[in-house]
């Protein structure tokens, strides 16, 4: 199954080193944010944590189970990222911790004053595209794979806030207008993958409509931005300044969505799903498949309730 770009690795702390086997805290403090680095060596169970400031965490290393908003916890793994306002408290459990298996996650707390400037310029110098659009975080929005970008932000401030740099306090503000971009577009996608993406006067909601409405089709850029009223260059950048991917990305995200949804039905062949989404070649929908979601459509099916075993689909 998917999974988001994990970030890179921080060597753990010996347990001589630890001053506790639960959610031991190293801590990097600059001017607008502060790296903490917690680890967890030993089983325990709504472990309560709360900051002062607005904070985004990654995992590292392990499994955690987190418990916000007086929802159901969530399993939360490498390679995703949690956002927790600020005076907000996450009770953790971490059901497998061990010194052999520890739990490692980051958590950078941000300056508030420095996130609203930052989303200030934003609007100022880059306002996107429709009426009483803004640049915002989401606070809805607040558990997501990492994507590429979102990763190398996380891993360009851990090394600077970590790192003897004299000018780290400029080199961190600097990324952190990046690390705020990206989460932005992150919860912009998430927001469009799950239905909720419905804002008014907003060309960009208006081709996503479009595409779903013909996701068998063959979708060119050309007639995406004519529908948006927008030339083709101004389009995909908006898009992309959106979303943080391409228009045509976004397109194949669709029909493997879409994909997933008609495998679920076992009479449907494969070669049947691959043609009603557009695509005219099968190994070519083979590759793409596997290349978003892990695993071949075949071996997909399976393991979401098919009859056929993995090797024995219908072409």
């Amino acid at each position: 199954m998917p999974a988001g770009y994990k970030l890179n690795q921080i060597a753990i702390s010996s347990q001589k080193s630890m001053k506790t086997l639960v959610e031991n805290r190293r801590a990097f403090t600059l001017q607008n944010c502060e790296l903490n680095v917690f680890e967890t060596q030993q089983a325990s169970a709504l472990v309560p944590l709360t900051f002062s400031d607005f904070v985004v965490t990654s995992m590292l290393r392990g499994k955690k189970i987190m418990h916000l908003f007086d929802q159901p916890g969530f399993d939360y793994l490498p390679g995703e990222t949690v956002l927790v306002p600020a005076h907000v408290t996450m009770k953790i459990d971490f059901p497998e911790a061990t010194e052999l298996n520890p739990t490692q996650c980051i958590a950078l707390a941000l300056d508030q004053t420095k996130i609203q400037q930052i989303v200030d310029r934003l609007n100022e110098q880059y306002p996107r595209e429709g009426q009483d659009q803004y640049w915002q975080l989401q606070h809805n929005q607040y558990h997501f794979l990492n994507n590429l970008d979102l990763a190398q932000s996380i891993n360009k401030l851990i090394h600077i806030c970590s790192g003897n740099s004299l000018g780290k306090d400029i080199l961190a503000d600097l990324t952190l207008q990046e690390l705020v971009v990206h989460i932005v577009q992150t919860q912009n996608l998430q927001s469009v993958q799950q239905d909720l993406y419905h804002q008014q006067d907003n060309p960009l909601a208006y081709v996503i409509h479009y595409i779903r409405a013909n996701i068998g089709e063959k979708i060119l850029v050309e007639d995406l931005s004519e529908r948006a009223c927008m030339s083709r260059a101004s389009f995909y950048r908006a898009f992309k300044r959106e979303f943080s991917i391409s228009p045509l990305e976004f397109v194949l995200k669709e029909k493997i969505k879409k994909a997933k949804s008609l495998l679920s039905d076992s009479r449907t062949t494969i070669s049947d799903v691959c043609y009603q989404l557009g695509f005219s070649d099968l190994n070519y929908f083979g590759r793409q498949f596997k290349k978003s979601e892990g695993i071949s459509p075949s071996q997909y099916r399976y393991v979401s309730g098919g009859l056929d075993e993995p090797s024995g689909h219908k072409e």
